[in-house]
């Protein structure tokens, strides 16, 4: 049963993944620009990327990294949502915070069974963790 949660927990972390890097592309080059006519702050979605690929094969370590560098991501989209004039961006500003946490949540909860495993193994072994 873990495994197959755990894969459900993988494929929301994904997902959330990919919708921000689209929401990054399509906000700062057609929806709401800071600058008419596109921006190269659609740049921002490029270092979503590095994790991409290790997040949709499960890479333990890859999550644990990505739920670190995805809050990036979650405080500009505070800092958009709270200083951003126009309100198509402050909404997908709003967009972006609720994809970062999607994201994050279900990476801590993708890493939570095998940490149980790893410290169960370490109390087994007799290693203090």
């Amino acid at each position: 049963m873990t495994t197959s949660v755990n894969s459900v927990w993988r494929w929301v972390a994904s997902g959330a993944l990919i919708g921000l890097i689209v929401l990054c592309v399509v906000w700062e080059l057609w929806l709401a620009p800071i600058i008419p006519g596109g921006s190269w702050l659609a740049l921002k979605a490029l270092p979503l990327f590095w994790p991409l690929r290790g997040v949709l094969k499960g890479n333990l370590y890859t999550m644990q990294w990505a739920s670190m560098f995805i809050l990036l991501y979650f405080m500009e989209g505070v800092m958009r949502a709270w200083s951003d004039l126009n309100p198509l961006s402050a909404w997908l500003a709003g967009l972006e915070i609720a994809l970062s946490v999607i994201f994050y949540v279900s990476a801590i909860l993708y890493c939570r069974p095998a940490k149980k495993a790893a410290r169960s193994r370490a109390a087994k072994a007799g290693v203090k963790s």
